[in-house]
């Protein structure tokens, strides 16, 4: 009698222990209770089976498609305080116009990714705003008057792309991507997805890294309704580089790489000539004739650099790019004959106008600034200086920020980012600009600063605290 009561509490006790055992603990107790004799083998294997079941968690309700072999789930959440700030005086006592704006904004990104079955893998990613070249959308800023509405505030795709991988050495990727080459934001807004097709190709060595990325992407489909034979607009990219391995975790990083436009003719907006200086110097980016648009007589090399390093024990890279328009004296001219207000032989003096560089460091956790990395208690500080001569660069793609999306300014861009936990990140950033021919105007458009043109002083500040996931 006295081994039956003590069998029942030894049964109760690992039942009632067991939703809250590991199943390896629950079977150790069980085994031990074994050998004292306590259990026998039947009551033993009984018990295990109970406990087992008790463990065994239910059904997921979430069916994942055969054909997905993984999927991650990413993004960012991010809030910022912004002033903006720009005139176009040109001296002191003269007359001019100043515009200021000063607002808080959100932006964010949520996607999916991750591999298919034989060599294919795929992305979908969706943003606020439908500006392409930021996803930042202002608080109140709404058309409704009613506070706190929402009209303003949309989800658009963002990314949606198709990959294959077959071997090692090559990457083929059709859609709206992210961006397949090595490039900086002084020719490319860090925001933009190029659409189109992307061929990417590699082979190692036992210090080099050699790649080759083509880009095929699509400017500008305007679908004129009688055109008979399309002629969208392309930009094509040619890059070929190396990355290469030098002694003490140092690496030397660098890829030229010329685009060249297709089927600017089309009556699109993009065929009129770029002016980008406007009548006696300014230009409210209204009227046809001085368009910002124009994507004529531009066949750009662009050559990024990165060198990276340790200061210390920390992180560094020395990073830089140079580019030249090797059509900016057809562009200065056509710019002068469509403006009305010169005639070629007064454009030569504009034709060295065509190239743009840029040179910086940066040290820490490298990517925090742009919240492409993030480690608790770790910090990034970066520092650049530009100069977008007028005729250098396809302004369209300017990053929007620093300087504005302006061609024919130059400064400098300083932030400071710091990883409060491993997924949120706390930065600030300034820029400042000014006017580098005083002959020209700030070619470009970006709704930031719709009105002002030339610039000829310009001030950005950024406080920014968001969630990396």
């Amino acid at each position: 009698m006295a081994r039956s009561k003590t069998i029942a509490v030894a049964i109760f006790a690992c039942a009632c222990l067991a939703p809250n055992l590991p199943a390896q603990s629950a079977d150790a107790l069980i085994n031990k209770l074994l050998e004292k004799g306590i259990l026998t083998e039947k009551e033993a294997q009984e018990l295990k089976n109970d406990v087992t079941q008790t463990n065994t968690p239910p059904a997921s309700k979430w069916k994942i498609s055969d054909a997905i072999k993984s999927i991650g789930l990413y993004g960012d959440v991010r809030f910022r305080y912004e002033y903006r700030a720009a005139d176009n005086v040109p001296g002191s006592g003269e007359s001019g116009s100043t515009y200021e704006r000063e607002r808080f904004r959100y932006a964010v990104r949520i996607g999916l990714r991750g591999d298919l079955f034989d060599d294919f893998y795929y992305g979908l990613r969706i943003e606020t705003s439908s500006n392409p070249r930021s996803p930042w959308v202002t608080f109140g800023d709404d058309t409704n008057p009613t506070p706190s509405a929402k009209n303003s505030d949309g989800v658009n795709i963002g990314q949606a792309y198709l990959g294959w991988r077959p071997t090692d050495w090559l990457d083929l990727t059709v859609g709206r991507m992210p961006m397949p080459l090595f490039v900086t934001p002084m020719i490319w807004d860090t925001d933009i997805n190029p659409e189109g097709l992307a061929e990417h190709l590699k082979y190692s060595l036992p210090k080099v890294d050699l790649f080759a990325n083509f880009g095929q992407f699509i400017y500008q489909d305007a679908n004129a309704g009688n055109q008979t034979v399309p002629n969208e607009p392309f930009i094509l990219a040619w890059q070929v580089g190396a990355n290469v391995k030098l002694p003490k975790d140092m690496t030397f990083k660098f890829a030229p790489v010329l685009y060249s436009y297709t089927g600017n003719g089309q009556n699109n907006g993009l065929n009129l000539p770029f002016t980008g200086q406007g009548q006696n110097g300014l230009n409210p980016n209204t009227s046809p004739a001085y368009n910002q648009n124009g994507i004529n007589d531009l066949l750009v090399l662009e050559t990024p650099a990165e060198f990276n390093f340790k200061l210390g024990s920390l992180p560094a890279r020395v990073f830089g790019d140079f580019a030249y328009n090797f059509q900016g004296d057809n562009r200065a001219q056509a710019a002068f004959v469509a403006n009305q207000s010169g005639v070629a032989p007064l454009a030569r003096a504009y034709t060295q106008d065509r190239k743009a560089y840029q040179v910086g460091l940066g040290v820490g956790n490298l990517g925090l600034v742009s919240f492409q990395t993030s480690k608790r208690n770790t910090w990034e500080a970066r520092v650049y200086w530009q100069h977008v001569e007028q005729y250098a660069a396809d302004v369209n793609l300017l990053d929007s920020d620093f300087f504005e999306g302006r061609g024919n300014l130059q400064g400098i861009y300083t932030a400071l980012a710091y990883s409060i936990t491993d997924s949120i990140i706390a930065a600030v950033r300034y820029g400042y600009a000014k006017r580098i021919n005083n002959n020209l105007g700030t070619g470009g458009n970006n709704p930031d600063l719709p009105v002002l043109n030339p610039i000829n002083n310009y001030n950005l500040v950024q406080v920014d605290l968001g969630w990396r996931f």
